[in-house]
């Protein structure tokens, strides 16, 4: 079977009109042509659509019955077409980002709002997550991109930007660390620290620090939100280490950060996409808009 658009287009034109010369004249086709489109989809469907005579067109019992189908398929065809020229235009669309935690609540928002300023017909889908399921969700073209603090490793993921965010020790105001010319491994390693749990990109990161210092971290208290590490902070258990563009900080009037003086101390913050897939031009869009972000804050270095 063989249907053409310009022929359902054509016995939709007839059955409205009832009559094929109006129909052509409605499609500006010759009436020959619109004569034919008809009898071959006749012959395509093998069913006789119209009964004509030399004053009437009238839709056989089959015709009637096929006419709110082919109108659903065009109508839902044309729908199809408009929206599509509304994405290529970037008049609408959406925007689906895997992020980490602390970049979902820190710099995103903002720079969804700036986005969008430029963008109103666009709307985004936000996943915060940590870095493993980041780079799965990217890989499994569950999101557009992603922005992610591990490892990025794969053929079938590139790294579009790479900065760094400095990791920070949080303490209460009036605390002696404070008062120090500069915080070494020497410091993190006197005092109690509450550090998040193992599986988050931040421990990974506190972790190898020590451990290129010949030290191991031991944390009298682990967390897995950085919410509840502020919140073992205030109530004086420890001292905790958070990345400087962590939120949380900001929120807890009594406490204080200040970035640790030591190579290794920083974490990476890649935006990544999936390897040889086009994104749809807002998603592109966002894309360039979101690395110019990231690049313009202050939170974030780039090494070297």
């Amino acid at each position: 079977m063989d249907l053409s658009l310009r022929q359902i287009r054509a016995f939709l034109a007839a059955a409205q009109t009832r009559s094929f010369t109006r129909a052509a004249e409605s499609l500006h086709v010759a009436q020959p042509t619109l004569t034919v489109q008809i009898r071959r989809l006749e012959e395509a469907l093998a069913v006789k659509l119209f009964d004509r005579n030399t004053r009437s067109v009238e839709l056989t019992r089959i015709g009637s019955e096929l006419l709110p189908v082919f109108q659903r398929m065009v109508h839902d065809l044309d729908a199809v077409v408009v929206d599509t020229h509304e994405i290529a235009a970037m008049r609408r669309g959406v925007v689906r980002v895997a992020a980490l935690p602390t970049i979902a609540a820190g710099v995103l928002p903002d720079a969804i709002q700036s986005f969008r300023e430029l963008h109103p017909g666009v709307t985004f889908v936000l996943k915060d997550v940590i870095a493993s399921r980041v780079l799965g969700l990217v890989r499994s073209e569950e999101v557009d991109l992603g922005i992610t603090g591990g490892e990025a490793r794969g053929q079938d993921i590139d790294t579009v930007l790479e900065v760094r965010d400095r990791m920070h020790i949080v303490f209460p105001q009036g605390h002696a660390v404070g008062d120090l010319p500069q915080v070494t491994i020497e410091t993190l390693a006197e005092v109690p620290l509450v550090l998040m749990d193992p599986a988050t990109s931040v421990r990974e990161i506190v972790d190898e620090a020590f451990l290129s210092a010949g030290r191991i971290a031991k944390p009298v208290c682990e967390a897995t939100y950085m919410m509840t590490a502020i919140a073992m902070v205030r109530a004086g258990l420890g001292l905790t280490i958070l990345p400087g563009s962590a939120r949380e900080i900001a929120a807890e009037p009594a406490l204080r950060s200040r970035p640790i003086d030591m190579f290794g101390f920083s974490r990476p913050v890649r935006v990544i996409r999936k390897t040889g897939r086009s994104l749809p031009p807002l998603a592109e869009a966002f894309l360039d808009h979101l690395c110019c972000v990231l690049n313009d804050c202050r939170t974030f270095h780039r090494e070297g």
